[in-house]
């Protein structure tokens, strides 16, 4: 399940909840809410293992590569060989396989780039849903504390002390431990 989703159900839970009146406090089906951030503790490894996958894929299609390019220097050092008869014959082969060995190294090059760069795109666009999301969930706890701060505070108990034991008019307070 796409951890999107699940924010947008979360979100989805939130606005569906009843307000508690004369506050900024909502009830929440508790179930729901549970169920929905053990989903996302399961959802959010899997876009890790697809990071992983990627970076896997990547090193796997560079070793394609590479057994690729050494097929071909191979192929171009057995033509080379077959080529030794004469000079002018073993030094255009010797060219060849020099171009042909290039063209590998480049061809190579080019695929590692490709993978490099497809990986790179791919970790970014997940380092930004998750720079999202982890601010989506700092902005949730935040103003859940706020919540939790603007809650009443008790009132101090007033305590009058006997008459002989007052020094002024005004009573004591006596502070809540």
């Amino acid at each position: 399940m796409d951890i999107l989703h699940l924010v947008d159900r979360l979100e989805e839970l939130f606005n569906e909840s009843r307000t508690v009146p004369f506050t900024r406090n909502v009830v929440v089906d508790e179930d729901k809410m549970l169920d929905l951030i053990d989903q996302m503790r399961v959802t959010i490894p899997e876009e890790v293992k697809k990071a992983q996958q990627l970076v896997v894929q990547k090193d796997r299609i560079m070793a394609q590569a590479q057994e690729e390019a050494n097929r071909i220097v191979q192929l171009a050092r057995e033509k080379a060989e077959q080529m030794v008869d004469r000079e002018a014959i073993v030094k255009s082969a010797q060219n060849r396989a020099d171009q042909i060995l290039a063209q590998a190294r480049a061809d190579a090059q080019a695929t590692r780039q490709d993978a490099d760069e497809y990986v790179v795109h791919s970790l970014q666009h997940l380092e930004v849903e998750i720079s999202r999301l982890q601010t989506q969930v700092r902005n949730g706890l935040r103003k859940l504390e706020e919540e939790q701060l603007r809650v009443p505070q008790p009132l101090p108990q007033v305590r009058n002390q006997p008459d002989d034991q007052q020094e002024d008019d005004a009573p004591q307070v006596k502070e809540m431990e």
